[in-house]
């Protein structure tokens, strides 16, 4: 055999591997689809959608299974260490005043959510406090310029998370305040998701350490190229400084948040400034994050989480759930919201690819009378996505649901209002993958105030908005037909 460079028995190799699984493709299905009916708990949908992939696409289905099918539901990921013992004193003394038939909401509408509250602590550990000031923001602008002021008020701290940060003119504004702090002595972290910053080279990332900016990537891409983990992204968006003032909802960072993007036009969201004790609980959930993407420790730490005595009254809990629990904390919030409706029940977001619990949930309220309405965007950002959305719509328009598409740019609210009584606004859309794919963060508000002013202006977006009527959805053309059954199909796995 003639001598080989180095490239040719590399190519020699990846011959004879490929000549092996192309021989064996029947027999590595046949074993994939083995492990995806008996050895991971899958909804049977997603189970379903997967065997028809391999069947249909061996090849292809076999790379996609293990780009977006790997199942993370059995880890856990994040241990509570040092403050799992104060937390949970925290809480229980919470549940005890409860069972005692001691704790009452001091908004007395609001005494019917007493087992939400209660739910919310046992299943995910979340304190409830109601000395909270809650800020609501729906502009890029004025959300943005709010965090820079906060930012330059900082005096200790700044933790800053975002799914998705793009090195463009509003990351660099923002970089540019948070160098002026970290000279003057301030902590300043970064964390980005490592799919949702990936148009950031690692150099950028390695320039803000050079200059104090502490970074890090969660599930960062391999070899900086290769992102094994397309599903399972962490979704959240939080932002703590000082453990005294916090942001959580759906802005990231990136020009078309702010409006400058000519394909998304103007850019609506919703994004809340929480001041008060409830900030305690977002520090928790960043650090958590932080932890693990960064391989450190800061509950080993001193000064991270201050005493508060906030100047609000609105209840707050915060709430998260991920690929790493075994239930859908998020989505079972939603369901419990929506079962206490008596009056309204108002949805704004992107994406709307429920599983059939919220379905059902939905279709039930609106058959009983209540005010259901659903706001979608009126343009995708993910085609698929959308018309799966699309979907989804026509079953409700026949349960009696009233459906809009929000004209003036596009969409990108999450949140659901109840009565005028209570809302859980955050990051994670009403979709499948939000329930059980990324990682999400939502905060539930307790407050008549403050949920009729998200009616207000979830009211007021109505204005701007067009309304699918059942007559409406019935002339959609073939081609548009066609989409929707084939992402419907899909629905599962986006």
């Amino acid at each position: 055999m003639p001598d080989l460079t180095g490239v040719q028995i590399i190519w020699h190799y990846i011959t004879v591997v490929a000549e092996w699984v192309m021989n064996n493709l029947l027999i590595l299905n046949a074993l994939l689809a083995i492990a995806i009916v008996f050895f991971q708990r899958r909804d049977p949908k997603t189970v379903w959608t997967w065997l028809l992939v391999l069947y249909f696409i061996p090849i292809a289905g076999f790379v996609l299974y293990l780009l977006l099918g790997q199942n993370m539901h059995k880890r856990k990921m994040f241990r509570m260490k040092e403050m799992e013992d104060s937390l949970n004193s925290q809480i229980q003394k919470q549940e005890e005043v409860i069972f005692r038939n001691e704790f009452s909401l001091s908004d007395k509408l609001l005494e019917s959510y007493h087992d939400l509250v209660l739910y919310n602590l046992e299943a995910l550990q979340a304190a409830y406090s109601e000395d909270n000031e809650v800020t609501v923001y729906t502009d890029g602008n004025e959300k943005f310029d709010a965090l820079i002021e906060a930012i330059d008020q900082a005096e200790k701290f700044i933790h800053i998370q975002y799914y998705i940060i793009k090195k463009d003119i509003l990351f660099e504004r923002i970089v540019k305040h948070l160098l002026k702090k970290v000279e003057e002595g301030v902590e300043v972290r970064v964390l980005c998701d490592g799919m949702g910053g990936r148009s950031v080279k690692s150099s950028y990332w390695k320039q803000l350490e050079k200059q104090g900016i502490h970074t890090a990537i969660f599930f960062p891409a391999l070899l900086k190229r290769l992102h094994l983990r397309i599903n399972y992204r962490n979704h959240r968006k939080i932002v703590v400084i000082d453990g005294k003032t916090a942001f959580v909802g759906g802005f990231n960072i990136g020009k078309e948040y702010i409006g400058l993007d000519k394909k998304f036009g103007y850019w609506r969201d919703t994004h809340l400034k929480i001041e008060g004790s409830a900030v305690s609980q977002l520090q928790i959930r960043f650090i958590l994050d932080w932890n693990y993407a960064a391989k450190d420790d800061l509950f080993s730490q001193e000064g991270y989480f201050p005493e508060i005595k906030g100047k609000g009254s609105t209840g707050v809990q915060i709430i998260s759930s991920g690929p790493d629990s075994r239930s859908q904390e998020i989505r079972d919030n939603y369901l419990r919201l929506i079962s206490k409706a008596k009056n309204n029940i108002y949805i704004q977001t992107p994406y709307f690819i429920p599983d059939e619990s919220v379905m059902t949930a939905l279709r039930i309220a609106a058959m009983s009378g209540v005010d259901v309405r659903l706001m979608i965007p009126c343009k995708p950002d993910h085609p698929f996505v959308y018309w799966a959305t699309y979907s989804f719509v026509g079953e409700l328009l026949e349960a009696g649901v009233k459906c809009y598409t929000y004209d003036n740019g596009f969409l990108h609210a999450k949140g659901l209002m109840v009565d005028g009584l209570a809302a859980s606004y955050g990051t994670a859309n009403m979709d499948m993958r939000s329930f059980y794919l990324n990682f999400e963060v939502n905060a539930v508000l307790y407050s008549s105030g403050l949920t009729r002013q998200l009616e207000d202006i979830f009211l007021k977006d109505l204005g701007k908005s067009t309304e699918i009527t059942p007559y409406d959805y019935s002339q959609r053309s073939l081609y548009i037909r066609l989409k929707e059954q084939v992402s419907r199909l899909l629905s599962p796995l986006l």
